[in-house]
């Protein structure tokens, strides 16, 4: 699904989606209506998601919203997203802040991977199998830096550390191709 949930409204002007845009923080708003957000709070920082109070660093507008943009609003607001995302897209610096993103981009990345209609560039496609094979291949091989046999549970720790770290390049991988899509870079 790449749209907001049927029968559910912008939380800022309680009416229809109007380019309905999905943030970082997994909320949808109107595209016009978050911009109004940034608009009226410090113009050189992201605005906070007026639900959850998570910076928003990426605004991915929903599928409908990129067939109307032949229509002059719509590009306008598509626009100013694009604009937006470039100044703020790759703000994502903390380890927090990429914890927080990894479930959003990791079930976005899962549907751009199985929908036959979408199409992820070979070269990322590829880098993100590589990636997810050399974990399972480390995690499902006896050698550990941290061996299972000596410290039990603890030996457990490597394995879920490299199996993170795996999570966390995908999904700034997949965070470059939104950007690129979005971002007009």
């Amino acid at each position: 699904m790449d749209g907001p949930p049927e029968n559910d409204v912008c939380s800022i002007c309680h009416a229809s989606f109007h380019i309905p845009c999905q943030a970082n923080c997994t909320h949808w708003f109107c595209g016009s209506c978050i911009l109004q957000v940034w608009d009226h709070g410090a113009a050189l920082h992201p605005c906070k998601c007026p639900l959850c109070r998570r910076e928003i660093t990426l605004l991915v507008p929903g599928e409908a919203s990129s067939r109307q943009h032949h229509m002059a609003n719509v590009a306008e607001i598509l626009q100013r997203i694009e604009r937006y995302n470039r100044l703020y897209g790759e703000r994502s610096n903390g380890l927090m802040q990429r914890m927080q993103d990894l479930p959003f981009l990791l079930k976005r990345l899962i549907r751009d991977i199985m929908d036959p209609q979408r199409t992820l560039p070979f070269v990322i496609r590829g880098r993100v199998y590589l990636a997810l094979i050399v974990s399972a291949i480390y995690v499902l091989s006896p050698v550990d830096i941290i061996p299972e046999a000596l410290l039990g549970i603890f030996g457990l720790l490597d394995d879920l550390i490299i199996v993170f770290i795996c999570f966390l390049h995908v999904a700034a991988l997949y965070r470059a191709v939104l950007l690129s899509r979005h971002g007009g870079s």
